[in-house]
């Protein structure tokens, strides 16, 4: 019986063995479900924050693919009678580039620029690639102040032209030889019609 009692108790012993190691083993595969939920879960908010991103990146993308509306055209009409078709400086860009980059004006083209507040508006032609006239006109559509052939600027350190003797609302440039071509004089009042 003592020997009996042994192999019984050896044989508890191991079962006993048996049953520790599945509960260890049972143990072990709990912690793994819960790194495999815990890692379940961080993949999940990276496939979001990647998702997310990429979202931004094409509504980013989407800005500079979409074709772009066409710009405003404002008619600028003179006392004698010429008229100047004046692309409007709606945006940031053209407002901070103006005509630089570009190779030429159309036939009786130019840009306006349309400034927020009245004041002592000064412009350059950095970047531009040919001589301009420039008109500084208040707001009540006079012209304060102009000048002609104002040189193309290609480096820095390039001027600044103005300021005008008075506050101005509103810059028009124009390709050189405008101001004589259409007979333009200090205090001149200009009529504005946007084209449609």
């Amino acid at each position: 019986m003592g020997h009996w009692a042994q192999r019984r108790g050896s044989a508890e012993g191991l079962s006993g063995g048996a049953q520790r190691r599945k509960k260890r083993s049972a143990h072990i595969t709990m912690v793994s479900n819960n790194q495999a939920k815990t890692s379940n879960r961080e993949q999940r908010k990276k496939r979001i924050i990647m998702m997310t991103l990429l979202a931004l990146l094409l509504m980013s993308a989407s800005v500079f693919l979409v074709e772009r509306k066409e710009s405003s055209i404002i008619v600028v009409t003179f006392p004698s009678g010429v008229e100047l078709e004046a692309e409007v400086a709606d945006t940031p860009e053209k407002l901070l580039f103006g005509l630089a980059f570009r190779d030429a004006l159309p036939p009786n083209g130019g840009m306006l620029y349309i400034f927020e507040q009245n004041g002592m508006h000064r412009v350059t032609t950095k970047g531009y690639r040919f001589p301009i006239d420039i008109l500084w006109v208040d707001e009540s559509h006079h012209v304060v102040h102009m000048l002609e052939h104002a040189e193309p600027c290609a480096q820095d350190p390039c001027p600044l032209f103005g300021p005008p003797p008075e506050d101005v609302r509103y810059v028009i440039q124009a390709e050189s030889g405008f101001i004589k071509k259409a007979g333009v004089a200090k205090s001149d009042e200009l009529k504005y019609a946007l084209r449609m």
